[in-house]
């Protein structure tokens, strides 16, 4: 494959250098949706119901607020892809480089996000309609075209509004992104990092369709490890974002359906406890070899503790509470903690926003394992994964 290198004028005095791909048609792409099914993507913190798909359209509920992402990993390609809103104001992406789960206390990836906005929604000194580009959750972009901040801006408005169809045309390579909308590059940034991992599709409220994604790869360039994306690690969501389905009472009663028990209440992509009095919940994490959470305590009286089970031992991975809370947790309401905990190798190890902690000994052996949270007050979860052996 070869590469033109040109220097584009747009907007008058505004000249940004841009690699620009030549076309050779679509003998070299493939298809990443075939209008079937979703054989090349990974439900990742969304339930399949978020997902459907009608007449050769991957046809995305917005709800709950979450993503779905690819199986490969990517990083020189040509995305393309048609879209369109339909709700007026509906906010939706496309995200680059993404690693494999959401970032800590958010129901995103980290990434490049590739805006995809309804014109109803507005546009502002901050944000348009028609193809912004943004590091978002820990990422780094230099923009072209910027305001003073890490966004890029397109410097011609070239979006559709609901419910026409809008064309995006993504050029990833060596760690620079350029965006064409409906035929024209209109938005660029460059020094990403990541620069190389998987491709996100966003939901984010309004119902959006896709159709004719494909993408050509281009040739690998050098690229630096911490430039590379997470890579897959068997995490699969425990809570759909839509109900308690998979979660029971710890009398063993079945919440399958239930938006709402005792002070726990599914909250779009937040599972949250704000009843006064203590109450348990459990999931099953079996089979598995380890957990992922996030925990954000809402105020200084509430409280959390959570449980593993192995048969019928039990153990504490960690107390939230500001009267002796577990190493390496945040005392101050609102703040997110992550919790990991890993017991593929047979002992449990746990570390909790990336330090490690002292956790009881136990003979995890061959047994199931039960996630139980008991919360207390005001205290919101998120990103409740159970992680399997990967694919």
């Amino acid at each position: 494959m070869t590469s033109t290198f040109v220097r584009i004028l747009l907007c008058g005095a505004l000249v940004w250098p841009a690699t620009v791909v030549a076309d050779e048609g679509d003998a070299d792409s493939q298809l990443l949706f075939n209008g079937r099914d979703l054989n090349n993507w990974i439900v990742t913190n969304t339930p399949p119901e978020t997902w459907q798909i009608r007449d050769g359209m991957l046809i995305c509920t917005g709800k709950p607020y979450g993503e779905i992402r690819t199986r490969k990993m990517y990083q020189n390609f040509v995305f393309e892809v048609e879209w369109r809103h339909l709700i007026p104001g509906g906010n939706a992406g496309i995200f680059l480089w993404a690693d494999d789960i959401p970032a800590k206390g958010v129901p995103f990836h980290r990434g490049i996000d590739v805006q995809v906005l309804e014109h109803a929604y507005g546009n502002t000194r901050s944000h348009t309609t028609h193809g912004d580009i943004f590091p978002i959750h820990g990422a780094n972009m230099t923009p072209d075209n910027g305001r003073g901040g890490s966004r890029a801006f397109p410097t011609e408005l070239r979006g559709r509004p609901a419910p026409e169809w809008n064309h995006y045309r993504i050029t990833c390579n060596d760690g620079d992104v350029h965006l064409e909308v409906n035929g024209k590059l209109v938005t660029s940034g460059r020094e990403c990092s990541p620069r190389k991992g998987y491709l996100c599709l966003e939901s984010e409220g309004g119902i959006v369709h896709f159709r004719n994604m494909k993408i050509r790869e281009l040739p690998d360039t050098p690229i630096k490890p911490k430039d590379v994306a997470i890579e897959y690690r068997g995490y699969e969501s425990l809570y759909t974002g839509l109900n308690l389905s998979g979660w029971t009472t710890t009398n063993g009663t079945d919440l399958t359906g239930s938006k709402s028990y005792r002070g726990w209440e599914s909250a779009d992509w937040m599972l949250k406890h704000t009843g006064s009095e203590t109450v348990a919940i459990a999931a099953d994490a079996s089979p598995a070899r380890g957990l992922l959470l996030d925990i954000q305590r809402n105020s200084d009286d509430s409280s959390v503790q959570v449980q593993l089970k192995f048969g019928k031992a039990v153990v504490s991975l960690a107390t939230l509470s500001e009267v002796e809370p577990t190493p390496g947790v945040e005392r101050k309401p609102g703040s997110w903690n992550r919790i990991i905990c890993d017991w593929s190798g047979g002992s449990l190890s746990l570390t909790i926003n990336g330090q490690t902690v002292p956790v009881d000994s136990i003979d995890v052996g061959n047994k199931p394992a039960s996630l139980t949270l008991k919360a207390q007050g005001g205290v919101t979860f998120a990103n409740l994964f159970a992680q399997r052996e990967p694919e």
